[in-house]
């Protein structure tokens, strides 16, 4: 049981991080910044604070979802992946650019 909260804690932080992360990438550098060509869509449409929070969200809510239905490798692997592919290469790039 302590391993299953540990990973949903751990994949709603990275949950937040990478919110917080692409924000500040988008001010920086704009829309464009995002790679996801959904929630791009909606930042024209609605701005990138709320297509972000959003996005955010929805998958904080399926992760729970996730939690709920017992399937903890599942959200495991998300969150690997997550960090890997979304809160690492932010923080490889702000880094870079001596922002952190």
């Amino acid at each position: 049981m302590v391993f299953s909260r540990i990973v949903i804690a751990t994949f709603l932080l990275a949950q937040v991080c990478d919110g917080v992360l692409t924000y500040a990438a988008i001010q920086l550098f704009g829309a464009s910044a995002e790679g996801n060509p959904i929630i791009t869509t909606w930042m024209a449409l609605v701005g990138p604070e709320p297509a972000i929070v959003g996005a955010k969200l929805l998958a904080s809510v399926c992760g729970v979802i996730l939690y709920g239905l017992g399937v903890h490798r599942i959200l495991l692997v998300l969150t690997l992946f997550y960090g890997v592919a979304a809160v690492a290469p932010w923080l490889a790039l702000f880094h870079r650019l001596s922002l952190i």
